[in-house]
């Protein structure tokens, strides 16, 4: 059964579908190019950055961490909210128990198999529902909305949650990411209507 935690708006505003968005029937799929390739022999997952321990995780090993299932929200920054979505993986916080997170990191940046990158801060990422995702109602998550693995942040807009990913570095000062270097807000708060820095 999933753990829901859709109500976290509470937090942030007084309503689950944020301003200036409208929610959706659909999950449909964006992304900034083509979808890559992977080979599940080779694919890896790293740790690295202001950490104790660097961490390199197969497929495999990603797989049998301890996983949870949740049910929460997704708001895409171009005006959708996808409702009630389920996604199975292992939260952040397991990955950065692991790492031993280092005193000075404040910032995280999440890298992708087709050179994607997103930065939160490091408190942001202990948030509950953040997760690295490899699951969707379900099903193994789909290639094209970030298969094999994909970040999910539920309280900030879902280009803070990258597809594709295969790496994480904490960082001791923040460093922006695609989205970001191009004028998309580094706090992407959806009930503050934070698209654009």
């Amino acid at each position: 059964m999933a753990e829901d935690v859709t109500d976290l708006y509470r937090e942030f505003g007084d309503s689950r579908v944020p301003p200036g968005q409208r929610a959706s029937d659909r999950f449909p799929v964006l992304s900034k190019g083509e979808t890559p390739s992977w080979d599940r022999e080779t694919w890896s997952f790293e740790v690295w950055g202001a950490v104790e321990t660097d961490l390199s995780l197969s497929y495999g090993a990603f797989q049998e961490l301890p996983s949870t299932t949740q049910r929460q929200d997704f708001h895409c920054v171009t005006g959708w909210s996808a409702l009630d979505c389920e996604f199975t993986g292992v939260p952040f916080t397991t990955i950065a128990e692991r790492a031993g997170v280092g005193d000075d990191a404040v910032h995280v940046l999440f890298h992708a198999l087709d050179g994607y990158t997103t930065d939160l801060p490091l408190s942001d990422c202990l948030h509950e529902g953040v997760l690295f995702a490899y699951g969707h109602d379900g099903d193994s998550l789909a290639p094209d909305h970030g298969g094999p693995l994909r970040v999910v942040t539920p309280h900030k807009y879902a280009y803070k949650g990258a597809k594709w990913i295969d790496g994480v570095e904490f960082l001791t000062e923040p460093k922006r990411g695609y989205w970001e270097k191009r004028g998309y807000s580094a706090t992407a708060n959806p009930w503050n209507e934070e698209r654009y820095g």
